[in-house]
């Protein structure tokens, strides 16, 4: 029996999870899947968790069960860099290029919870770290036509495409307080609210779309289906 659980950031990631990811990943072959809360996001007013919070939840759920797979859904761009709570990689990572930044995190925290696990017994494989390129907002810019329908401001469109066309890809949309995907959202559409808004937005553009579009995430899922493959 191959289980998944999914630690998540916050409401959004969760939903997405739900509604988009779940479906088609029990379709591959997992006996279930599920996302969970990182620490306590509903009261957390700074961001995402500590990495040490973090760190807990996945050892514990790696623990509970042999025949569980654990990953993460958390955006790069929200990671601590510094003090107690900084996630492993992310202060290195924001001096690499953009195609080494996900990796820089990723690794670290699998070597961290490689060491935490220990032992023969753990096959490391089960645990499958992720970070989305470079918040969850910047996947919505994978079909601007779709952002816009999805929201209900098909008037916007023009405006998302504008912002879309500057990258390569909707990954590598800037990771910055000023330009961050979400801020470039939320200056288009005050009040913008994401757990609704862009829960919407997924579900219009489809996974099939996001995954052409953004290549990490895309890698990403490719990882999760060889499990079962």
């Amino acid at each position: 029996m191959a289980g998944l659980l999914i630690h998540v950031e916050g409401q959004t990631e969760e939903t997405t999870v739900n509604e988009v990811l779940r479906g088609h990943l029990l379709q591959q072959g997992f006996d279930y899947v599920a996302a969970t809360l990182i620490g306590n996001p509903r009261k957390s007013r700074g961001g995402i968790v500590g990495w040490s919070t973090a760190k807990r939840e996945i050892l514990r759920n790696l623990k509970e069960s042999a025949g569980r797979y654990v990953t993460t859904m958390v955006d790069y761009y929200g990671l601590p860099q510094t003090g107690n709570r900084a996630w492993p990689g992310r202060a290195a990572a924001s001096t690499l290029p953009f195609a080494q930044k996900a990796s820089s995190v990723e690794n670290a925290m699998m070597k961290e919870i490689v060491a935490e696990m220990g032992g023969d017994s753990f096959y490391p494989n089960r645990f499958i770290p992720f970070v989305v390129m470079h918040e969850f907002e910047g996947l919505l810019f994978s079909d601007c036509a779709a952002f816009s329908s999805g929201i209900e401001r098909p008037d916007l469109e023009d405006s998302l495409q504008a912002i879309r066309d500057n990258f390569n890809s909707p990954e590598e949309i800037d990771d910055s307080p000023i330009n961050a995907p979400s801020k470039r959202v939320e200056r288009l559409i005050p009040g913008y609210e994401k757990p609704f808004l862009g829960t919407l937005a997924v579900i219009e553009i489809g996974l099939e779309c996001i995954r052409t579009e953004c290549q990490h995430f895309n890698q990403w899922l490719e990882t999760i289906e060889g499990v079962v493959a």
